[in-house]
């Protein structure tokens, strides 16, 4: 018999079975708390709750570790592509060249959209955020491939994860020109998954488009940094969807609605609009100063992070990545300059280094987007165009398990005790 976890509650004393992982804190089954006890655990949040088994992704905060499936971001980011790192969180293992090279065969083949979906862009008004657009369109793609949504089917739960993760450079592309008013561009499959979405986005039918290796590499990065993050907000909503029997393109559009809240995956665009508001290199000092007072409502963006209590490893990859993009399209704007000289300052004053407030990939990232040319509007859009591989592994995960369950979070009711129904005309 394993170990167990002892726990006393309403004068009685109970035991539960712990599990362990193959890395983080052991765990306490508590699936037979309330048949034991009569109580619920209460953990708003759900932030010491495991939800799942999952061998996608472990985060250690305290040690800034991520890895995936095993490997370190870090070695993923500077030596592995976002096909490549796809293809590992959806299978498990790193693929031969013929594996990759079918992978992304496959991928690319699967990147046009239905000629119909056009029109559905039509229905939306010219300034409607791209996530708004992303939510509807990629929510109605079960509308038109409804061929690949019997998710007991692993066939099927195949070909809806390529489409998916196919799609969505389109989709994001496709909602970015309606809002500036220019055509849409059809995918290039002589171009790579970023290559081909950088030309679907900035790209004209009038000239061709040349990819920038630089900006491609960097863009590329960004995708896998942003790949899967363990049981976020978004993933446990995908989750949650997908424990109903909902079909996947209705569960990544959950996961989209999710990602679209400024707590969750806005943070980029909340940095740059900092320094913005910083403006030019001399006013440093003084937004520093504030930052240091806590009668000042100023906060430094895109510094410290809730999960990595230590440096976000992330952000070691985009530390140089951002000097990269710099250099390759010349960059001169004083708010690129701002972000340099913050992130010297920063890293080298006492106060947050004994806080442990270092750059995150949310600050890099928006930089480099910024750089790149994305609009500030854009970069939740990218950040669920490079998520949603994760999303999907995370939902094949969960399908797979036999002990899967529908999701049924317990509450602690604070509304009135029972009382009976008055009629109107004695209140």
């Amino acid at each position: 018999m394993g170990d167990t976890a002892k726990l006393t509650a309403g004068g009685g004393d109970y035991e539960f079975p712990m599990k362990s992982g193959t890395l983080g804190p052991d765990v306490v089954d508590i699936g037979k708390l309330y048949g034991k006890t009569g109580m619920f655990t209460y953990d708003p949040g759900f932030t010491s709750t495991a939800s799942c088994d999952s061998g996608l992704t472990f985060i250690d905060g305290e040690e800034g570790v991520l890895l995936h499936r095993g490997y370190p971001i870090g070695q993923l980011a500077e030596n592995s592509s976002f096909m490549e790192v796809s293809y590992l969180l959806l299978n498990g293992e790193l693929p031969s060249k013929d594996e990759l090279d079918t992978f992304e065969f496959t991928i690319t083949r699967h990147t046009m959209l239905h000629d119909q979906l056009r029109q559905f862009y039509q229905g939306f008004r010219r300034d409607a955020h791209p996530m708004a657009i992303m939510c509807g369109v990629v929510g109605a793609l079960s509308a038109f491939y409804h061929d690949s949504t019997d998710i007991s089917d692993p066939e099927h739960r195949k070909i809806s994860s390529h489409r998916l993760i196919a799609k969505m450079p389109t989709i994001a592309a496709m909602a970015y020109k309606y809002a500036i008013g220019q055509p849409f561009m059809q995918p290039d499959n002589r171009l790579s998954y970023t290559g081909n979405f950088l030309r679907m986005t900035f790209g004209v039918p009038a000239e061709e488009y040349e990819v920038v290796p630089a900006v491609e590499k960097a863009l590329d990065r960004i995708f896998i940094l942003h790949a899967d993050h363990e049981q976020n907000a978004s993933t446990s909503t995908v989750r949650l969807a997908g424990s109903s029997g909902a079909n996947p393109f209705a569960c990544i559009a959950a996961g989209i609605a999710c990602l679209w809240g400024p707590a969750h995956g806005g943070a980029n665009e909340a940095a740059l609009n900092m320094l913005h508001e910083i403006g030019t290199p001399d006013k440093i000092p003084e937004y520093i100063a504030r930052a240091k007072n806590k009668d000042d409502p100023f906060r430094l963006m895109g510094f410290g992070h809730r999960v990595y209590k230590n440096y976000d490893p992330r952000a070691t990859v985009m530390q140089k990545t951002v000097r990269e993009v710099f250099d390759a399209l010349n960059v001169s704007d004083p708010v690129f300059e701002v972000a340099l000289q913050l992130e010297e300052m920063a890293l080298n004053d006492d106060y947050f280094v004994e806080k442990k407030l270092f750059p995150n990939v949310d600050f890099y990232s928006g930089v480099i987007l910024s750089a790149i040319g994305f609009p500030t509007e854009m970069f939740t859009a990218l950040f669920a165009l490079a998520r949603t591989v994760g999303w999907v592994a995370q939902w094949n995960e969960m399908i797979s398990d036999p002990g899967q369950r529908i999701g049924r979070p317990r509450q602690l009711y604070t509304g009135p005790e029972k009382r009976d129904y008055v009629p109107i005309a004695q209140r």
